[in-house]
This record gives structure tokens, sequence and C-alpha cells, in this order.
């Protein structure tokens, strides 16, 4: 027998957002195959029924979060580079905020955005769109000093992926101490 706050629960509309946000961390957690209604409206112990005030079906969920994903990444990546008055600072600043602290929820929802972009071209585009952006928004900051546009998107290049390649390293594992390594990465990448 249900109680009156599971009833009064069972009741509630959620917002569109709301679903989409417990969609990502089912995403994080088991992939995209892991995205079921009946399993999200169980994790948010509401009906079903409630999903379809906001979408079609699973498929018009999965093209809400990739476009939430899309634009959300390059609104970041504008706001995080838009200082090129100092693009060494700029650059400086994006690799310790990628490198000192972890977002193990967004590193996670990457990883799994980009895993589904192998199998489905949708994910496959959002995921060359915010590429592309972010490349060029490096790219810009690189241009900044002094380097030739195919230097300075090269640069780019190597930045990104010396930034989502450390997240996966094991700190444990290295030779000198994380700190220092991510040190001298940095003065590599920023000379």
């Amino acid at each position: 027998m249900r109680t009156r706050i599971q009833e009064n629960r069972m009741n509630i509309k959620l917002s569109r957002h709301q679903w989409i946000t417990e969609a990502f961390a089912v995403l994080a957690e088991a992939g995209v195959d892991g995205i079921k209604i009946e399993g999200l409206a169980k994790r948010l112990r509401v009906t079903k029924g409630g999903f379809y005030w906001h979408f079609r079906n699973r498929e018009d969920l999965l093209l809400h979060m990739l476009e939430q994903w899309r634009v959300g990444r390059i609104e970041t990546i504008h706001e995080q580079t838009r200082d090129e008055d100092h693009a060494a600072d700029t650059l400086k600043y994006l690799i310790r905020l990628y490198t000192d602290s972890t977002n193990l929820r967004g590193n996670a929802i990457e990883l799994a955005v980009r895993d589904w972009a192998r199998s489905d071209s949708r994910a496959a585009e959002a995921v060359e769109a915010v590429d592309r952006e972010r490349l060029d928004c490096v790219s810009s900051l690189f241009a900044q000093l002094d380097l030739s546009p195919d230097d300075a998107y090269s640069r780019a290049y190597l930045f990104y992926s010396f930034i989502f390649g450390q997240s996966l390293l094991n700190d444990d594992s290295c030779r000198l101490e994380p700190k220092k390594i991510k040190q001298f990465c940095t003065r590599f990448l920023v000379s």
C-alpha cells in the first residue's frame, strides 16, 4: 500500500531539465544504452507518463541531451577563452582548471558522449561540433602568442590531447610527482 507521500511524489510533474539531468546521470553511469524511460521514472520516483509531457519518445530525449551537451560545451569554451588579450594566462588557467581538480561526473559524461558517438551519427556530429569549437578557440589563443595558424592549431590539438588524456592516467603510476609533470607540460605547451 502506498503512503500519501509516495502518492504525492508520483503525481509531481518534473521539468524537461530534470528529466535530462537524470538522463545524463544514467549516461555517465551506464552509457546511452542504459537510458530507458521506465528506468528514469523509477530513479526520479515518478510515473513514466510525465515523461511524455516533455518528449515524444526516447529518441527525442536523446536528441535534446545531445543538443544540451553541444550548446553547453560550446558556451563554456567561449566563456573560458574570451580574454584573448592575456592568451598565455588564459591557457595556463585552462590547464589548471582541467588538471588540478577532476570533475568525475563531467569526465564520465564526456567519455560517454564520445563512446556514444562511435555508433550514432547524431552524437558524432555533436562531438565534432564541440571539438571544432574547442580547437578553434584555443588555436586563436595560441595565435596570439605569435604562432603561425598551422602551429597554433597543432598546439591547440596537443593542448586538448593533454587535458583529456591526463585525466585518464593514474597519477600513482608516474615516475615524477604529478604536480611537476603538469608544470612541465604547461611550460612546454605555453612557451
